[in-house]
């Protein structure tokens, strides 16, 4: 995330310990309150935001609201929905086209029909 080397990463703790000294300890146990209680505030955050919309959007994640992950998700996954129309879903002929009047009939070398 941050691309930091092993060189950086020893000159990084040099510093730390030239600057906090024997206080180090320390501060990086404040540094993980800090975390652990910014982590927690999001998370009620998150959890307030969700029981306040209601249950309507009991599957709501914030994430949605990144147009990346909006589009992500709503245009370029595939749907797994039956796209048959419903009344060829209720009778059981296929639905072999869009509209219900289409016959179920295989269609000749023309397409259009047998003659």
């Amino acid at each position: 995330m941050f691309d930091v080397g092993l060189g950086e990463m020893i000159v990084l703790v040099v510093l730390a310990l030239v600057i906090f000294g024997d206080k180090l300890p320390q501060a990086a146990g404040q540094a993980g309150r800090a975390l652990r209680q910014i982590r927690q505030m999001a998370n009620n955050a998150k959890a307030d935001l969700q029981d306040g919309l209601g249950p309507e959007f009991k599957d709501f994640d914030v994430t949605d609201l990144n147009p990346k992950n909006f589009v992500r998700k709503h245009l370029l996954e595939d749907n797994d929905d039956d796209l048959r129309p419903a009344t060829a879903k209720a009778t059981g002929n296929g639905g072999t086209g869009v509209f219900d009047d289409e016959p179920s009939y295989p269609l000749g070398p023309m397409g259009l029909g047998r003659d």
